[in-house]
């Protein structure tokens, strides 16, 4: 699920993901479907350094935003800084978490400026086949 905005229209989407990850680097690249006709690229490349998570997370803007976190078991949680202005601003909350022995979520939170609340902009759910 990704929505369009903030209040705005939930998509559902189909998507692929190649990865590649070793003990200090995470590296993916993938596309989603949406809507029928409707196909976005993202991919991430992160790096760690003792226990601090660096790197870019290219969205279908195709410019790269800035990511900086950490990891909590199966988790990385990461301080998204957008590449622009997203839902009022510029930053936001990404995971991108290992889910049993072949799945991946990964998880996008940003605040509604007007309410104040944070809201799940993006939830996909990977499977390995």
């Amino acid at each position: 699920m990704v929505l369009t905005r903030i209040g705005g229209m939930k998509v559902n989407v189909s998507c692929n993901l190649k990865s590649d990850a070793s003990a200090t680097t995470v590296a993916m690249n993938g596309n989603c479907r949406g809507l029928a006709v409707v196909t976005r690229s993202f991919s991430a490349n992160v790096k760690a350094v003792g226990q601090r998570y660096t790197g870019n997370y290219t969205g279908p803007s195709g410019q790269p935003s800035r990511l900086v976190g950490s990891r909590k078991g199966d988790a990385l949680n990461f301080n998204v800084t957008w590449a622009r202005v997203t839902n009022g601003d510029r930053s936001a909350n990404m995971m991108i978490e290992k889910v049993g022995q072949n799945g991946l979520r990964l998880q996008t939170v940003d605040r509604d400026l007007a309410s104040g609340r944070s809201v799940v902009t993006s939830r996909i759910d990977l499977q390995r086949q």
